[in-house]
């Protein structure tokens, strides 16, 4: 069973089902995800509680020992099984096939993972636990779905601020939860219940976003200059090397560029984006910009990338930060040749 994360807490109200997974590429929604269901064991009589974590040399029949091993006073157990790899290896993958096919009486079983990736999905080990459990992901929002988080979360501390305030507040924090989260909580404690204004947060909030590769290719890929050019002034200021840079941006014009060359050649979008090996959560993002960019202005923007990397090399003079951004505009949806 899938559950949302917003629906967790009306779950929790209901009697705890056998087995949870909480998996997610945010340390801060998981955590307090994870924190959430072991209170609602606690709350409903779940006294005992065995962590075990499935380190390097975690020895799996420690699981299903633990599962045997309830109370003789005969009190609930919680099983708190912590994978921090997300990778259980052939003998994790069967042990937790096999715990999946016994879950009894009298427990309950939470596992928390990283975020498991399309390739993991498929496994033996993680199609038995995503039938036997309730499984909660826990993913950062994105930039656009940020504001309105933050709005939840001020609204728990008894605080609301207007749109714009939300939005500033969000460029600050992107990509850092728990930043964000700190952030936040010292509003709390600077300011009453009530409306915050823009002067308000502006004297407390730090820039805290955090800036990395996967961003700025989502920004590129999107057509969102604004976003792409704040994301690379970030990068270039914590010295993000310039070859790592270009690496990431020419896959991504060269993913395009393949795609679009296909599509032109009469293929469709899914057996273009194949062939061109493009899978897993970038496939819409490609799809939506190799549909939106002509092959020209795709071949153009390769060109653009090889001239980058002669300047550098020192082969070709010219500002590498700027030639950056000129690519980003080069394949934004006003350019159109």
């Amino acid at each position: 069973m899938q559950l949302r994360l917003e629906q967790l807490a009306a779950h929790l109200e209901k009697p705890l089902a056998p087995l949870y997974v909480v998996h997610g590429d945010e340390p801060l929604l998981t955590i307090e995800a994870a924190d959430a269901i072991r209170a609602a064991a606690r709350t409903q009589g779940f006294e005992e509680r065995e962590v075990l974590i499935a380190g390097p040399h975690f020895r799996w029949d420690e699981l299903l020992m633990a599962s045997g091993n309830l109370s003789l006073f005969g009190g609930s157990k919680l099983i708190d099984l912590r994978i921090p790899s997300g990778k259980p290896g052939r003998d994790g993958g069967d042990a937790l096939q096999r715990y999946c096919g016994q879950l009894g009486q009298g427990l309950v079983t939470l596992i928390s993972l990283p975020l498991v990736d399309w390739q993991a999905k498929k496994a033996a080990w993680f199609t038995a636990l995503n039938n036997a459990a309730v499984v909660v992901e826990c993913n950062a929002p994105g930039l656009a779905q940020l504001p309105a988080w933050i709005a939840t979360r001020l609204a728990r501390q008894k605080q609301t601020a207007p749109r714009e305030v939300l939005d500033f507040i969000a460029t600050h924090v992107e990509g850092n939860l728990l930043a964000a989260h700190q952030e936040l909580q010292k509003l709390a404690l600077l300011h009453p219940a009530g409306q915050l204004t823009m002067e308000q947060v502006e004297a407390a909030v730090h820039d805290v976003a955090r800036f990395d590769l996967d961003k700025l290719r989502e920004a590129l890929l999107a057509g969102n200059t604004v976003r792409y050019a704040r994301l690379l002034d970030g990068l270039r200021a914590e010295d993000t090397a310039p070859p790592l840079l270009l690496w990431a941006l020419a896959s991504e014009t060269r993913a395009i560029a393949q795609v679009r060359a296909a599509m032109d050649r009469g293929l469709p979008v899914e057996s273009a984006l194949r062939e061109a090996k493009v899978f897993g959560p970038r496939q819409n993002l490609v799809r939506a910009a190799a549909q939106r960019i002509k092959a020209v202005t795709a071949r153009n923007a390769l060109l653009h990338a090889a001239r980058i990397d002669r300047m550098i090399k020192g082969l070709a003079k010219g500002d590498i930060w700027d030639e950056m951004l000129q690519l980003a505009l080069r394949l934004s949806p006003q350019k159109t040749v």
